[in-house]
């Protein structure tokens, strides 16, 4: 009888314990931005990260606890992937005070967009009324470059306006991308370069 007991208890506690992992994992992605409650699976690239295995049968447990608590949906592997940075490529963490600009390299994609975002995942709420650019509607270059500038109030070209003194992340979503087939073979130099300005 005492052993039957005893295994009860270390079963019971084995659950709280798990229990108590997964709620703390789940409550300090919503205290310290989107995606950052998931551990698991993901890709690296410069000062871009993704979880591609989010949107599949594949997702990790934590991952499909902090959606069902969210109520998020993330995009399927076949549909495109998303990739989020906290900070430039310089590994400093973004500051609503300074500038930024984002160009170079975007991995094919049939459409993709470049949000800011709050940490949270939700859209600024910018004067300009603007959280994002699609890749159809970018002012581009002769030689078909872009250059996404970030900043507190209006600069020439293709400008998204962040708010002094609130966080930001910056949200890179690809529809329709090869990249879904081998997502963690992704390299920094296929992703865009986000450069730090002058600051005030």
């Amino acid at each position: 009888m005492l052993q039957i007991l005893k295994m009860i208890v270390i079963a019971a506690a084995g659950v709280a314990l798990g229990l108590a992992v997964t709620f703390i994992s789940v409550e300090r992605s919503q205290d310290t931005g989107f995606g950052a409650g998931l551990w698991f699976g993901a890709v690296k690239a410069g000062p871009w990260t993704g979880w591609p295995r989010t949107g599949t049968r594949d997702a990790d447990p934590y991952a499909r606890a902090l959606f069902a608590r969210t109520g998020e949906t993330p995009i399927g592997i076949t549909e495109g992937l998303s990739f989020i940075a906290r900070d430039d490529s310089k590994g400093a963490a973004f500051e609503a005070r300074c500038d930024y600009s984002v160009f170079g390299s975007v991995p094919a994609a049939r459409f993709w967009t470049l949000s800011a975002l709050t940490p949270d995942g939700h859209a600024l709420a910018a004067s300009s009324k603007r959280s994002g650019f699609t890749s159809s509607e970018l002012l581009r270059d002769t030689n078909g470059d872009f250059q996404i500038r970030i900043a507190t109030s209006a600069r020439p070209g293709n400008w998204l306006q962040v708010i002094n003194g609130q966080p930001f992340v910056l949200m890179l979503r690809l529809y329709d991308t090869s990249l879904s087939a081998n997502a963690f073979s992704v390299v920094e130099a296929a992703m865009p370069t986000i450069r730090k300005g002058a600051c005030r």
